[in-house]
């Protein structure tokens, strides 16, 4: 079971979590660690974010030289092994060029191991690499998600499919297994602005998880209230809205900085130079740290009132700290994870009661 912190002005729990794409991190000479190793270092980021009593640790699937997290499933069981009370998903499942029926009983099984902790966020993919890998047409983006979803939402209600679409065979009335332990794995749909996501969320009843990573946050509020309004015209109770957003803790919000500039700057370049956008400057980085800036980098204090102000403009009840970055130590991150979780999270608890 999770944890259960003092609930926000709707009837939905505050809960607070780490979500990490597994980036690769530099040892102390400054070389990359092998792929080996940096998952093994994952596992134990896990177990201590469970040890500091946070309610979700989440895992976003990559298939990159330097995010080599394309089984995350396989890495949460790990982590569920030698763990008992955290929450253990995907901070996303690219549904779109994967099977719903594999996604559905990998994270059945998933939820088998952990006595009930599994759950899921389903995602289009922003980053596009699984789509050549399994042989799928970036033409096709769009039914790819809409009909995958369809299925997987079929799959949730853990009786036998009939189903049909244009993207992978047909199922009649066919039984799937295992079934969860739970009776229906907790799913989101992960969004990063697209407002037709938004209300496909609300259509199937999926809470909503915001991708917020970069910006002003308060620009995603109209989408929580568009979630909102979709959910009451499809006659779908209320569901909560989370969001996830990258950042760094330190002792200080000096030392955030100095430790996390470098290794963002590095990795925004390069991401810069994939897809045709300006590389990063300090000052822009500076301005997303600041005040109702989507980079959540400082000091227990810091980070916690940022975190606050961003759970009231959004009305979420769920904040994930996107934290890594390709380069970036395991030891800073160990004491990222540890002040998150131990100062951060109950900073946040305390203040959303005020």
């Amino acid at each position: 079971m999770t944890s259960q912190g003092p609930p926000p002005a709707g009837e939905h729990p505050i809960t607070l979590g780490l979500d990490t794409f597994g980036d690769v991190s530099d040892d102390a000479e400054g070389r990359a660690l092998t792929h080996g190793q940096s998952i093994r270092n994952l596992v134990d980021q896990g177990v201590l974010a469970d040890a500091t009593g946070l309610d979700h640790f989440a895992i976003g699937e990559h298939h990159t030289d330097w995010m080599p997290i394309s089984a995350a499933d396989v890495i949460l069981g790990a982590i569920a092994s030698r763990t008992t009370r955290i929450r253990l998903g995907s901070g996303v499942t690219v549904i779109s060029s994967d099977d719903p029926v594999r996604v559905y009983q990998r994270y059945a099984t998933l939820d088998a191991v952990s006595n009930g902790r599994a759950e899921l966020i389903l995602g289009r993919g922003s980053s596009t690499e699984s789509f050549p890998l399994f042989g799928y047409d970036l033409a096709d983006y769009d039914v790819l998600f809409e009909e995958k979803v369809n299925l997987f939402a079929e799959l949730r209600k853990e009786q036998p499919v009939t189903w049909k679409g244009s993207t992978r065979p047909p199922l009649d009335d066919q039984p799937v297994y295992p079934r969860s332990e739970t009776g229906a794995i907790p799913t989101w749909i992960g969004v990063g602005g697209n407002p037709q996501s938004v209300v496909r969320a609300a259509r199937y009843g999926f809470p909503l998880m915001l991708a917020v990573i970069g910006g002003q946050t308060a620009r995603f509020a109209p989408l929580g209230q568009l979630f909102r309004e979709a959910l009451s015209r499809f006659g779908m109770p209320d569901r909560p809205v989370g969001v996830h957003s990258p950042g760094h803790v330190a002792e200080t919000d000096e030392q955030a900085v100095e430790e996390y500039w470098p290794y963002y700057e590095k990795a925004v370049r390069a991401m810069a130079r994939q897809r045709g956008f300006r590389p990063p400057a300090f000052e822009h980085f500076m301005h997303d740290v600041g005040p109702g800036g989507a980079l959540y980098v400082g000091s227990p204090e810091t980070v916690a009132r940022k975190v606050v102000t961003t759970l009231r403009e959004l009305d979420a009840s769920r904040f994930d700290l996107k934290y890594g970055m390709q380069g970036l130590p395991h030891e800073a991150l160990m004491t990222s994870i540890e002040l998150f979780g131990n100062e951060v999270a109950p900073r946040v608890r305390k203040l959303m009661t005020q």
